[in-house]
């Protein structure tokens, strides 16, 4: 009979260890005691505490190592940016529908069981890859200002926002990424970009690349195109009769037809070598750039 009382206390000495997640990060646990999962600083959550959560946010709280989230099984929602982050392993939070990791250290991150991704934002880190294959539910993509010299985006098809901006991407395929209404790739080392299948685009921002070429003649949804500074040296707007906001500056454009563009309010055509310039059809234009041109007449 002893014996057996002894495994009993042994089995509930193990029930009581296998019921807690480990949490060595200080800063981590104590926003779990913030927001009410936790109560003791001991490195150590009740994980019946934690393994119904659906949201949680631990942005900005100065945490260096998120061990522990693992126990966070019902995740759908998880924002941990803002903090010092050099690793994040959401391998067990199978159910995110949502990831915001954005501004840390991190240098790698694997969201391949992640399938249920609707919304990435791992803007502002150290990514010098990101593997998004298996998170073809994804609509809004945010990468930005990383390290990023690569990215496969088809199997992505239901991609509506894309931001990639301040990477340095050679080359970019969204191609089969017909939903897409908004694309920023600025600041990149594309020599081309192929957006002739992206009709739904009412947002195209891809200054600060090696542009030669760009043809949006099927994109007449754009309202706001800004492709400044680049190696253009024509552009056609015809078809984007949309447009309201229009930055094509810092090119070598030779001329520009925006007698189509009625709905024009911004227009910047600066530094340019245009001759001529007709605006007398943009009657709702409020802002007018067209410095460091080669111009001997101005029709407005």
């Amino acid at each position: 009979m002893k014996n057996y009382a002894r495994i009993f206390i042994i089995f509930l000495f193990i029930s009581f260890i296998s019921a807690q997640t480990y949490v060595p990060d200080d800063n981590f646990e104590q926003a779990l005691i913030d927001l009410g999962y936790d109560d003791v600083l001991d490195d150590y959550v009740i994980t019946d505490s934690i393994n119904t959560v659906t949201t949680l946010d631990v942005s900005n709280d100065s945490i260096s190592d998120l061990t522990g989230i693992e126990g966070f099984i019902a995740l759908t929602y998880l924002n941990c940016g803002d903090n010092q982050l050099d690793s994040l392993d959401v391998s067990n939070n199978t159910a995110l529908t949502q990831l915001w990791c954005r501004t840390n250290q991190l240098t790698s991150l694997d969201v391949s069981n992640n399938t249920a991704l609707t919304v990435l934002d791992c803007h502002y880190n150290d990514l010098t890859s990101l593997d998004v294959s298996s998170n073809s539910a994804l609509t809004d993509l945010r990468c930005y200002n990383n390290q990023l010299t690569s990215l496969d985006l088809s199997s992505n098809t239901a991609l509506i926002s894309l931001s990639n901006h301040h990477n340095q991407l050679d080359s970019l395929d969204v191609r089969r990424n017909t939903s897409l209404t908004n694309l920023n790739c600025a600041i990149n080392d594309l020599t081309s970009l192929d957006v002739i299948s992206n009709t739904a685009l009412t947002e195209l921002i891809c200054h600060g690349n090696q542009l030669t070429s760009l043809d949006v003649s099927s994109n007449t949804a754009l309202t706001n195109l800004r492709c400044y500074s680049n190696n253009l040296t024509s552009l056609d707007v015809s078809n984007n009769t949309t447009l309201s906001y229009l930055n094509c500056g810092g090119n070598s454009l030779t001329s520009l037809d925006v007698s189509n563009n009625t709905t024009l309010i911004k227009l910047f055509c600066n530094d340019n070598q245009l001759a001529s310039l007709d605006v007398s059809s943009n009657t709702t234009l409020t802002e007018l750039y067209c410095y460091t041109n080669q111009l001997d007449s101005v029709d407005v």
